[in-house]
């Protein structure tokens, strides 16, 4: 039941703070001449932070001249990868939450359903965890590449010392720092309920079935053994019978010389 409420909820948490992302930092170059400063230079990016084709045009400090820069980076791929596993888990979460409520008997048939279902469960775990991973390592580089006093060095205006170059405020991480908190959330969500589904399996199930296969193998043995111990009981029975016929005719041999048949009638 928790996995129905919050797996679609976290997904859409998870990929919705990423991928909903922008974010701006301003510089400021301030030049000799100060016709030529630019105090406020923004600079925007966003998802999927392929920065390196982020450009801004600052100022040359030599008379009205601008240059062109970039900043550095791509870091698309551990983005990206990151809001799939998102999406892809919402819809699964969905998906499995309709089979849940509507479809039980199909999806408890022939146990395909449940075994389809851990496994499933079992790779987005796997899945969560590392983009999650990669998410956080991505987005350490995305703050380094976007620090505005790291910013501030690519600019030749501000290799002179006369000119003076300064940030005037970063952008705000807390949209992506979150998205980094349920990502490894979703990984928590998903693992845990490896156990929840793996009871639903064949697998589990056959392990609990064991116990009473065994007490009516215990019963039949039981019923087994007596019954062979009935034959036994006949057998000796028949055995004893044998033994006294030879008794019986012994002594009755015995009786022909005389003494023992008037013992034996008595």
């Amino acid at each position: 039941m928790c996995m129905v409420i919050f797996a679609p909820l976290f997904a859409i948490f998870a990929f919705a703070t990423c991928g909903g992302y922008s974010g701006q930092l301003r510089v400021s170059v301030d030049c000799i001449n100060k016709s030529d400063s630019n105090l406020s230079i923004g600079i925007n990016f966003a998802y999927p932070f392929r920065l390196n084709r982020v450009d801004f045009d600052v100022p040359m400090c030599e008379g009205r001249r601008q240059e062109r820069l970039y900043l550095i980076g791509d870091f698309s791929s551990s983005a990206e990868f990151f809001v799939t596993i998102a999406v892809f888990s919402f819809l699964y979460s969905l998906m499995a939450t309709v089979v849940y409520i509507f479809f039980q008997n199909k999806y408890r048939e022939n146990n395909r359903g449940p075994l389809i279902d851990f496994i499933v469960t079992v790779v987005f775990s796997f899945m969560w965890l590392v983009s999650s991973s990669a998410w956080a390592k991505g987005l350490s580089d995305v703050k380094a590449a976007t620090d505005p006093d790291e910013v501030v060095l690519l600019m030749s205006a501000c290799k002179v010392q006369t000119n003076k170059c300064s940030s005037v405020y970063g952008p705000r991480w807390s949209g992506l720092n979150t998205s980094v908190v349920f990502g490894y959330l979703n990984f928590v969500l998903w693992a845990g309920n490896i156990w929840f589904v793996f009871k639903e399996t064949g697998w589990h199930k056959g392990g609990a079935v064991r116990y009473p296969a065994s007490s009516s193998e215990k019963q039949a043995t039981a019923f087994n053994q007596q019954v062979y111990n009935q034959g036994s009981f006949d057998q000796s029975g028949g055995a004893f019978t044998g033994t006294g016929d030879f008794a019986q005719s012994e002594y009755s041999q015995v009786g022909n010389y005389g003494g023992p048949i008037s013992y034996t009638n008595q």
